[in-house]
């Protein structure tokens, strides 16, 4: 489903098993930081100059470390078998291809695998794609254009203007970086359009407004970016105009996040609304309606709150705080309502109509609309399920759920415009993915695609538990495992965290730690600790901020309780995160390394100092606060995991990965925890990929590579202990 809607400023009942959870006691915190000591400011950081991302010294530092590093794991024997297993996964022809509904019921999809390292966007009619064998059409090579034009060109995604959907905004990305070039591209005569619309590298956004109408905001130049790095303009650009000749529309201030142009459209594309959103922190946001005569007004909403859907003129929103309408309703965290959207821009004071009051152990995980219904993912204590509800302007919304299988994660995927068909996927730890195509207005449902097992799952079983954290609240984790494992504390275990900006960790099939890790004997587990949203807007701001070490102790109180069942114990015990998660992981080493033996810490925040300084930094201040505040910088400091890195500590040898092209997470946070790390002695793995960006591939190979050095690296690590250890 292609309609535009409003952007966030987020440029985004329990079965306890085995043994009863224990109960701890705080962790205590790290040492006091003395200011004047290591980091705590420019002067006192020895490796400040890691940060020139492409500085000649800074790279000379980092092809040393990947020599290093590189002949360390590939040198091994088990990591050729290994990266062939992982990339013959990532490049598997027979993964499901990711649908997506173009407006005339077509099916649209961009595929990598071994042929196509780059990938291809490429479209076949429903009734094909139904089919064992597709029939494709090319829209678009990526790995041709890149030849073509001597670029390592990476496919950032496509807007189409409604209704035929003919001339698109193709977004493509040098090596994988957040920043894009947007071009205008022809789908039907297949070629990028001659003097058509074509936008420089920059992060932000463009939207069709009408053929010869973008909404663009991008960096125009000083001062008009916010300190995150966003753009803090949104611009009219005409067909024919140069950039400097668009005209601006709205300018927000240098402290927000980042602002965007969009616009609301009913199912047949017809623009209902144009719209600019200003982002003021990470979280909260403000909607302004474009006007005819170019003024804009802002719309009475919640300041943290998202806008869903329009369907059937019902304008859906989720708030992520208590909130009292205009109207005088009072709306709790998570609910999701509606109004009439004419009678609301008439008239702000117009009521709304309750649509889902998640409970206590309750998240709504994702909401789409397709022509006359609304269809919601409703998860109770990460377990999935989907509801369709039937709006109506009179009277409560009627609700019935669909046939899914249960205990499992359920996905909402593309919708169709020009009825109520919608794709749906269900997936659990050992369950391979499926993909079924649901008539929500009938509920019939007919299953579409589905891979084959990746890995040989008989034998293994999921549990899920609960660990006491340090404040007494119930922490869910998942552990996936072979049925006969030993309960002696023997298990090689890879323990995963995220902890942060409301991301749930749901339940989902993965093939390669279904492969080199589960089939070879490993324990995998999932941590839904605070900070997540697995049970809604509060379970993250429980850990937010002043509240973040909560989160720590979460991921801590499961560590504990893995080794306190006999699951595993520290000498096989790892901890694996990327990005927020390697923040986790950070805080994990020097907080608690006694009981850990591994730690993959992925494209990471390190030094919680300066990260607001870095690249996209600024815009996190809203999760952890800002360390130019004192008291803000106080709580910082107890965890900030570069600052608090200490001789004599029994820190086990890390493997620490980034990436170059990386604009989103600075590189530097990885390179100064590993130069820190090496200053005091311990050992450390740094691999840094010179492309990729934040997702630290740039393509599939480069992907594998990743994957199969990690899974080296938890090998030696965590399968080579001697038992009496």
């Amino acid at each position: 489903m292609r309609r535009s809607l409003s952007l966030t400023a987020a440029l985004l009942a329990s079965t306890i098993l085995g043994a009863p959870a224990l109960a701890q006691t705080r962790t205590p915190p790290n040492p006091p930081l003395v200011e004047g000591g290591f980091a705590t400011t420019d002067a006192t950081d020895p490796y400040i100059w890691l940060e020139e991302v492409e500085g000649e010294r800074a790279m000379a530092w980092v092809n040393e470390h990947n020599t290093r590093s590189l002949g360390v794991l590939q040198g091994d024997p088990r990591y050729a078998g290994l990266h062939e297993q992982a990339l013959a996964l990532v490049q598997a022809r027979d993964r499901i291809p990711s649908p997506g509904f173009t407006h005339d019921g077509h099916i649209d999809n961009f595929w990598q695998d071994a042929s196509h390292v780059r990938g291809i966007w490429r479209r076949t009619t429903l009734d094909s794609y139904r089919t064992d064998a597709p029939e494709w059409e090319t829209i678009l090579d990526i790995d041709a254009l890149s030849t073509a034009e001597g670029k390592n060109w990476v496919y950032k995604g496509s807007s189409c203007l409604p209704p035929d959907e003919r001339l698109c905004l193709i977004s493509l990305s040098d090596g994988g970086k957040d920043a894009v070039v947007v071009r205008e591209f022809d789908s039907v005569t297949r070629q990028f359009v001659q003097g058509g619309f074509e936008l420089p590298e920059s992060k932000g956004g463009a939207t069709w407004v009408d053929a010869d109408t973008l909404l663009i905001s991008r960096d125009f130049g000083p001062g008009t970016l916010t300190s995150s790095g966003y753009p803090m303009v949104v611009k009219r650009l005409k067909r024919g105009q140069s950039i400097d000749q668009a005209e601006t529309i709205f300018t927000g201030q240098p402290s927000d996040v980042s602002v965007g142009g969009g616009t609301l459209r009913d199912a047949d594309g017809v623009i209902k609304a144009v719209i600019i959103n200003r982002g003021v922190n990470f979280y909260e946001s403000e909607t302004h309606l474009l006007n005819a005569d170019g003024t804009t007004t802002q719309l009475q909403l919640p300041a943290k709150s998202d806008i869903n859907a329009l369907v059937q003129g019902q304008l859906v929103v989720t708030t992520n705080q208590d909130w009292t309408a205009p109207s005088g309703q009072a709306f709790k965290t998570g609910d999701v309502f509606a109004w009439n959207m004419d009678a609301w821009l008439a008239d702000p004071a117009a009521p709304a109509q309750l649509i889902v009051r998640p409970g206590a152990r309750e998240s709504v995980e994702a909401v789409r609309a397709t022509r006359n219904k609304l269809v919601v993912a409703l998860y109770e204590n990460v377990r999935g399920a989907a509801y369709v509800y039937t709006p109506n302007p009179s009277g409560e919304w009627a609700r019935t759920r669909l046939a899914l299988a249960e205990n499992s994660t359920v996905g909402l995927g593309s919708s169709s415009d020009q009825d109520d068909r919608i794709f749906v996927s269900v997936a659990g730890y050992l369950s391979p993915s499926t993909l079924s195509l649901v008539d929500a207005a009938t509920g019939q449902m007919a299953q579409v695609k589905a891979i084959p097992p990746k890995f040989d799952a008989s034998g293994m079983t999921v549990e899920q538990h609960e660990a006491r954290s340090a404040d007494g609240t119930m922490i869910p984790y998942f552990v996936v495992h072979k049925t006969d494992m030993p309960l002696d504390g023997s298990n090689a275990t890879l323990l995963y965290g995220y902890g942060g900006f409301q991301v749930s960790q749901l339940p989902g099939y993965s093939p390669t730690v279904g492969k080199l890790w589960l089939e070879r004997g490993g324990v995998y587990v999932v941590a839904n600790v605070r900070g997540g949203g697995e049970f809604g807007p509060n379970w993250h701001e429980a850990a937010r901020q002043q509240n973040r070490q909560r989160a720590h102790e979460d991921f801590q109180a499961v560590a504990q309780d893995l080794i306190a069942r006999n699951i595993t114990s520290q000498p096989h015990l790892g901890v694996m995160g990327g990005s927020q998660g390697g923040l986790f992981m950070g805080a994990m080493l020097t907080q608690r390394p006694d009981l850990i033996n591994a730690a993959v810490i992925q494209v990471p925040l390190f030094d919680m100092f300066r990260f607001h300084r870095l690249l996209a930094g600024a815009s996190w201040r809203a999760e952890y606060g800002d360390p130019d505040i004192p008291e803000q910088r106080a709580w910082i400091a107890e965890y900030s995991p570069y600052q608090n890195l200490r001789a004599g500590q029994p820190y086990p040898e890390v493997f620490i990965h980034t990436s170059t092209k990386d604009d989103r997470v600075h590189p530097g946070h990885a390179r100064k925890a590993a130069a820190r790390l090496e200053e005091l002695g311990y050992p450390v793995l740094f691999y840094e990929n010179t492309d990729g960006g934040h997702a630290a591939g740039a393509n599939l190979r480069e992907t594998a590579r990743r994957i199969a050095l990690e899974y080296t690296y938890l090998t030696r690590r965590l399968m080579d202990v001697p038992a009496e250890e």
